[in-house]
């Protein structure tokens, strides 16, 4: 059982410096999407999603289709580790790393979670497993050594940096009172960034650990209504309704239409091309409206009511 707490990586400090060796600056490509924006009265609280709302993510949506892309990013963390490992076996390493990921997807989906969610410490065990198979020498298959694994291959695959205006948003929400909290795909790594790219932890930028909620805790990933209603649960034991939520997303399936299904207000982040995700085709969203679109992420200031 993973422990509820902020952060439960074994080492943080030395994987937060991991990340921040890793880390430079990364600017948002503008989408065409225009802006819309409307006061909405009443709120109380804001839920975040993390990758391509809170932070530039440089990959847009991690996928599992380029093997050759994964292998040459843990062919760079082996080198990185002075692990001795050729191409090929790096390859086939990133393949057993792809298709345990399916392979637990099934596994959960068995069990009845729809939007099934790994937790990644678990499938670089699996990837350890098979360099041994091949006779690559290993010091160690700890717990914080897959921590090691999986910060390196993540700077690799998926480097991140903060939203243009993020620390200085949150900041204002928090004067005025608000709540903040997350609903987010993520992994044991995520709440990890905060600290790596903005000095902060997640408290300190004043978001509620009780209101933090992440995927690879529960192995349920969005846009599971489970994850956005542990989220409002917690809101309405300190009296907030989720008409007086807002949510806020760059994806409008797996974040707008959960979150609005759920009874919040949404918004719909539109401020980095890579990882805008409109899904205008999507027939889930078909009767639903966000209820503004944002391009950029202090416009969230004028949506909102200063008091």
């Amino acid at each position: 059982m993973i422990p509820e707490s902020p952060v439960d990586a074994v080492d943080p400090q030395g994987l937060i410096a991991r990340l921040k060796r890793h880390t430079s600056p990364l600017a948002p490509i503008p989408t065409e999407q225009q802006p819309r924006l409307w006061r909405l009265p009443h709120i109380r609280a804001l839920l975040f999603d993390v990758y391509g709302t809170l932070f530039i993510s440089a990959s847009g949506d991690i996928g599992t289709s380029d093997i050759e892309a994964h292998g040459r990013a843990l062919g760079q963390v082996m080198e990185a580790l002075k692990i001795t490992v050729d191409h090929n076996t790096a390859v086939r390493a990133a393949t057993t790393l792809v298709q345990a990921i399916i392979r637990t997807h099934e596994q959960l989906k068995d069990q009845g979670r729809t939007y099934p969610e790994v937790d990644i410490r678990t499938i670089f065990l699996e990837v350890l497993g098979y360099l041994r198979s091949k006779g690559v020498v290993l010091e160690e298959s700890s717990r914080q050594f897959c921590e090691i694994l999986a910060v390196e291959y993540e700077c690799r695959i998926n480097p991140t940096w903060p939203m243009p205006g993020l620390a200085d948003t949150l900041q204002c929400l928090r004067e005025r009172g608000n709540l903040l909290g997350i609903v987010s795909n993520a992994q044991f790594y995520t709440p990890l960034l905060f600290p790596a790219h903005l000095d902060q932890t997640l408290e300190s930028l004043g978001f509620d650990p009780d209101l933090c909620v992440w995927s690879y805790r529960h192995l349920e990933a969005k846009p599971s209504p489970n994850l956005f209603r542990r989220a409002l649960e917690a809101l309405q034991r300190r009296g907030i309704e989720p008409a007086q939520v807002l949510y806020v997303g760059n994806d409008r399936i797996n974040d707008v239409w959960p979150a609005a299904q759920s009874g919040m207000r949404t918004a719909l982040f539109a401020g980095d091309r890579r990882s805008f995700r409109p899904r205008r085709e999507d027939l889930r969203g078909r009767d639903m409206r966000e209820d503004v679109v944002l391009t950029e992420f202090s416009q969230l200031l004028e949506v909102l009511d200063a008091d």
